[in-house]
């Protein structure tokens, strides 16, 4: 069972979520404004958290902000808007997925499951599974990335994107089989989506010492660079 944070100021859209997440064997905490939603997922017990991004006292953004300063626990925004300007700065954040206002119970538990999947903790890798390139360590299995001595915090769809790239680091992936690669071929997202999670990614290694991690080939696609020191 699976413990997920609903974070909205609407009781009714707090109502469905509960019944169709409760149905689906899953255990619910509730907040009902920002500050609540941040001293609730603060005490580490939510395995996921469904975040509206319009809140009274502190909107969704802030407060995924703040909690990444903290954990890694996944994160899916609920916007009442199909802007991506919203679903852009969600990402760059360090959310996991997006699900717009009106939206499909059933689908929403399914991408519910969909993160819980990906990130649910596996055994022990054995050292075959573990991906090196340059200075650069990934331990999937693990969730734990590091370049030298730096650890470096990712969130489950930076994990992914840089494994899928870290696995053959020569080859040249389109923007259609990163988004593929992360997100599955059912879903559909935009490039703007996933230059957010690229951005994302490339600040965090460059932050640990790592500015060289990821190149983009014009008009081909996107390669593990020499991830070595500048």
């Amino acid at each position: 069972m699976s413990h997920i944070l609903i974070v909205d100021d609407d009781p009714q859209i707090r109502d469905v979520l509960r019944i169709a997440l409760k149905k689906a064997g899953h255990a619910v905490t509730e907040a009902g404004d920002g500050a609540e939603g941040l001293a609730k997922a603060r005490n580490g017990k939510a395995d996921l958290i469904v975040l509206d991004i319009g809140l009274p006292e502190m909107d969704g953004l802030e407060l995924c902000r703040r909690l990444r300063a903290e954990h890694q626990t996944p994160v899916l925004f609920l916007t009442a808007r199909d802007e991506e300007i919203d679903r852009v700065l969600g990402f760059e954040l360090g959310g996991d997925d997006y699900v717009t206002k009106p939206f499909s119970p059933r689908e929403l538990v399914a991408r519910i499951r969909a993160i819980l999947k990906r990130t649910e903790a596996g055994p022990v890798p054995d050292a075959a599974q573990l991906l090196s390139h340059g200075g650069l360590r990934l331990d999937p299995g693990r969730h734990l990335c590091n370049f030298g001595a730096q650890a470096v915090a990712l969130t489950a769809r930076e994990m992914e994107l840089l494994a899928h790239l870290m696995a053959r680091p020569d080859h040249v992936a389109t923007k259609a089989q990163l988004t593929d690669a992360v997100y599955g071929p059912t879903i559909h997202v935009s490039d703007r989506t996933l230059d957010s999670h690229l951005r994302n990614l490339r600040a965090k290694l460059a932050d640990a010492g790592c500015k060289n991690a990821i190149e983009t080939v014009h008009g081909v696609g996107i390669r593990m660079g020499a991830c070595q020191p500048a």
